[in-house]
This record gives C-alpha cells, sequence and structure tokens, in this order.
C-alpha cells in the first residue's frame, strides 16, 4: 500500500494533468487533501461545458476515473472530488440558499418538510446547514428516490 496522502494527491493531480492534456488542455490542477478526501481543482477554460458534461456527468467520470488509478496502483487514500470552474463549490451555494428557506419555513410553520431526492453530495450540504440551525434532518429511501426530511428539534 502507498500510505501517504501527500504521495496519493501528488499522483492524483498528476494523473488528471495527464488526461487533460490527452484532451489538448494544459492546465494545471489545483490539488489539496479535506479528511482524507483528495480535492482536485480545474480552473476555468473554453473546455468548461465538455469537462462538466451534462449535470456534471463528466466531471464524476473524471472523479472516477482519478479514483480507480489511485485504487489500481495501491494508494490508501482514493476518494476524490473533481471540481471544473468552481462547478460543484457553486451549486453547494445555490443550495444553501434554497435549504435557508426550507429550514425557516420548518422553523416557523413547525410542520416536517420533505425534500426532494438528491444526490449524497447534495443531501450532505442540507445535512451541515440544519446542524447549524438547530433543525433535525434525516435521509430517507432507497438509491435514486432517497431525499431528506426536515423537522423542528
Amino acid at each position: 500500500m502507498n500510505g501517504s496522502i501527500d504521495d496519493a494527491v501528488a499522483y492524483a493531480q498528476k494523473y488528471l494533468e495527464d488526461v487533460l492534456s490527452f484532451f489538448g488542455l494544459n492546465s494545471e490542477v489545483v490539488a489539496s487533501n479535506d479528511e482524507a478526501v483528495i480535492q482536485l481543482s480545474v480552473p476555468s477554460t473554453q473546455f468548461n461545458g465538455f469537462l462538466i458534461g451534462q449535470r456534471g456527468e463528466n466531471m464524476r467520470a473524471l472523479q472516477h476515473l482519478v479514483s480507480s488509478a489511485l485504487k489500481n496502483n495501491n494508494f490508501e487514500h482514493s476518494r476524490v472530488n473533481v471540481d471544473i470552474a468552481d462547478y460543484k463549490k457553486q451549486r453547494a451555494d445555490r443550495l444553501r440558499e434554497k435549504a435557508e428557506v426550507w429550514i425557516k419555513q420548518v422553523q416557523d410553520s413547525g410542520e416536517t418538510k420533505e425534500l426532494e431526492p438528491m444526490n449524497a453530495a447534495d443531501r450532505r450540504v442540507v445535512h451541515q446547514l440544519a446542524v447549524e440551525r438547530g433543525i433535525v434532518s434525516e435521509s430517507v429511501g432507497e438509491s435514486r428516490d432517497r431525499h431528506i426530511v426536515l423537522k423542528k428539534a
């Protein structure tokens, strides 16, 4: 096992830069780690639409590719988050704004609120905000139907 998180970060950064150069994009990837998750950020370029893909699908594919390369090379750390032109960060900011409204509705009415199904990353954003605001949040349902229920504490 390759144990050092720093080695894994360096490998992941170089790997993603090599994949991007294959598409003709010579861009420096900003790499760091956050609680054993390797963060790779690609700056904005003319390829944003292609690299992000529909609803972030290409970006998730790049993430999976880098993670698989780490696993195949026996790195202990293989959890990767790839963000292109701050797409995920901006999406999380927009989601936080919506969640503030939902949480306020629950606080004001005292009624339970069921949210639409969302992916794990989006649910994590809502859960974190709910905790900060003193609201109970719970994930219910299976796979694609998994969603959050907000309740007054």
